[in-house]
């Protein structure tokens, strides 16, 4: 069977720019349109995603057309669209209506300041965006069309990081429209908020989601050739600081040989079946020698998405993440909330896991131990040890609501930590917005998870689009919220997501 390595990069992705008109000015002035729409699409290079400058849209056929043509093509993720002159709204009643893929309303113009001295009316006719762009925003209101409105010159860095923020959540987006998720055995058992809809996950992210018995997985680790445990064991010793008992000659290097395996067989496993995400279960690991944790860590650090004790909502989460972040400093993994530290005025949460923390939020070398794990039954687990680094973060959790999906987001700050001798996993340690207290009810309020991606490459503005893009509710704990807000906020969303579902 190929086996095909899973890709994070966005290179191979494309956002077409379209601008309207119409042939009511004349061939000149349509020259100039295009002219001057190229150079606006050519302020847009260099964004992680390549725009593409397509022709001017002049009439209803043309604009179906390429709404059709953007649908059909799996390397398009979205459209900038723009009216540099006036664009009669209803020749687009019929794109918009067939576009299946997420839209972004540049609402801009050619020039940065007005030429005043040299203004007449052949200037008028060919700038008319300011009430071009309104005859379209009143067209995309009119349909209910989902969209990210982006106001301003395209020279202005404000401007390119929003456009920015919008490809990464609709590159974010596309990988979940493809997402396909392998669960090893079921979520662990009597947990509640693990479990959810795979159906209704399917129609709304477009992720499939399926198990397989873990013993699949255990023909997978036991193919695993010595050569290639061998090599692999090399990248170990190279790449990480490795406990003594791990080393070539000493007395536990077999439970890092095991580890090796375990790695080899879960990415062929993955490559061959084409998942980008996948879970694991400490309650069934049928014959697998140790819970996986180094592959799992270093898999994440690749871009997979995963999620522990078979929560394949949070594995869902952390690969949108991984590829949201593409290209950009830090990294996404999955994150639970395990304890708090509540001096009073300096409260922390310290995060982890049993095993299974990235260390893509660590730019320190971490280090490969093995210790016990009192829960599983099988051999003394390896795994990477080492702390989250100090800087802003984004905690983000999926719960299933029976009628939707709901995200929940906090922004946070992850802080140097106390030294933490006797925790041999990977962890973080953070200070959450507004406050501790704030925080920490209004999580609990939304019924959001305890297992989270924690992400410390994207911040709130690229997962607000994500959300507008997939239509699923989002609520966000930051500076500004209150308790009492939040709760408001909460109440007027359970009527809202129920009304626009229809009948």
């Amino acid at each position: 069977m190929t086996r095909t390595p899973l890709s994070t990069s966005l290179d191979a992705y494309e956002i077409w720019f379209v601008t309207g008109s119409q042939t009511l000015y004349g061939e000149e002035t349509l020259r100039q349109v295009a002219e001057q729409s190229q150079a606006v699409a050519a302020g847009l290079e260099g964004l992680p995603v390549k725009v593409v400058w397509k022709p001017v849209l002049k009439d209803s056929d043309s604009i179906r057309r390429l709404a059709l043509d953007v649908n059909a093509r799996d390397d398009v993720i979205g459209v900038v669209a723009w009216m540099h002159t006036f664009s009669p709204a209803k020749m687009w009643i019929a794109g918009l209506d067939a576009l299946q893929k997420p839209l972004l309303h540049l609402h801009t113009q050619a020039n940065v300041e007005l030429p005043w001295a040299d203004i007449d009316f052949d200037f008028m006719n060919l700038n008319q965006a300011a009430h071009g762009d309104r005859e379209f925003g009143y067209i995309q209101t009119r349909l209910g069309v989902a969209r990210k409105t982006v106001v301003g010159h395209v020279s202005n860095p404000a401007v390119r990081q929003q456009v920015e923020d919008w490809q990464r959540a609709a590159a974010g987006w596309a990988a979940s429209r493809s997402l396909k998720l392998a669960r090893f055995g079921d979520n662990m058992r009597y947990v509640a908020v693990t479990e959810g809809d795979k159906t209704e996950a399917e129609l709304r992210f477009g992720v499939q989601v399926n198990t397989w018995g873990v013993n699949e997985l255990v023909a997978a680790v036991e193919a695993a050739s010595e050569e290639d445990v061998d090599a692999l064991v090399q990248v170990y010793l190279d790449s990480y600081d490795v406990a003594p008992e791990l080393l070539p000659d000493g007395d536990r290097h077999q439970s890092l040989r095991d580890g090796a395996a375990i790695e080899l067989g879960l990415r062929s496993f993955l490559e061959e079946g084409g998942f980008g995400a996948f879970t694991t279960s400490f309650e069934d690991l049928g014959a697998l020698k140790q819970l996986p944790g180094l592959a799992v860590q270093r898999l994440m650090a690749e871009g997979y998405g995963f999620g522990a004790e078979g929560d394949w909502k949070t594995a869902i989460l952390v690969r949108v993440a991984n590829v949201m972040g593409a290209g950009l400093p830090g990294g996404a993994s999955l994150m639970e909330d395990y304890t708090y530290d509540l001096v009073a005025g300096d409260e922390k949460i310290l995060g982890a896991h049993m095993l299974e923390v990235s260390p893509s939020l660590t730019t320190a070398k971490p280090r490969l131990e093995v210790h016990p794990l009192g829960i599983g039954g099988k051999d003394d687990p390896v795994r990477l040890v080492f702390t989250a680094d100090p800087g802003p973060a984004l905690v983000v959790a999926m719960s299933d609501m029976r009628d939707r999906f709901r995200l929940v987001a906090n922004v946070v700050e992850n802080i140097d930590a106390p030294d933490l001798p006797k925790l041999p996993v990977g962890r973080a340690v953070w200070k959450p917005a507004p406050d501790f207290a704030t925080s920490a009810a209004c999580w609990l309020a939304a019924g959001a998870a305890h297992h989270t991606v924690m992400t410390t490459a994207v911040g709130i503005e690229v997962f607000r689009d994500f959300a507008d893009i997939a239509g699923t509710e989002l609520v966000v704990i930051d500076d500004d919220t209150t308790v009492r807000g939040f709760q408001r906020e909460l109440r007027w969303n359970q009527a809202y997501y129920r009304l626009a579902q229809g009948l």
